[in-house]
């Protein structure tokens, strides 16, 4: 004997549905911090590489490799100075970028959520809030202990 589902004695459409959590987020709220993140990575890995870079060149200056195997291990050396640098750099530019939109995408989302009056103000508000949080963040760093 084989089993169908017509066979089946309790029906789909008769047993309760459980309950469940669904939580919607909107696309904007993921999309445009990883953008930032994305565009950050690459302008940090630019500029990371291309300062490391002057910089080996700016201390070997004064001692260039005379042999095939000093330049070899020259151009080895710097090679991983530049790509080590330019990641730390790619790293931290992103992590700057990504917080600056996910503080633009909270408060924007924040404000329109609060209302009518709230709503069509909330790009302003987000420019005015993410300012906000860089000069506090850039006066508290300039704060000296005396």
């Amino acid at each position: 004997m084989s089993y169908t589902p017509n066979d089946a004695t309790t029906n789909e459409a008769d047993t309760p549905k459980k309950p469940a959590i669904h939580v919607t987020i909107q696309p904007r709220s993921y999309l445009l911090p990883g953008a930032a993140v994305l565009v950050g990575t690459m302008i940090g890995l630019r500029r990371g590489a291309r300062t490391a870079s002057l910089q080996f060149l700016a201390e070997n200056a004064h001692r260039p490799p005379t042999t095939v195997q000093g330049w070899y291990f020259y151009n080895k050396t710097k090679n991983y100075r530049v790509l080590m640098s330019g990641l730390k750099e790619a790293g931290k530019e992103a992590c700057k970028l990504g917080a600056t939109a996910a503080i633009w995408v909270a408060i924007e989302e924040g404000c329109s959520r609060l209302g009518e009056p709230w709503t069509e103000a909330s790009e302003v508000a987000a420019g005015l809030g993410t300012a906000g949080v860089f000069s506090g963040i850039c006066e508290s760093a300039s704060i000296s202990p005396s």
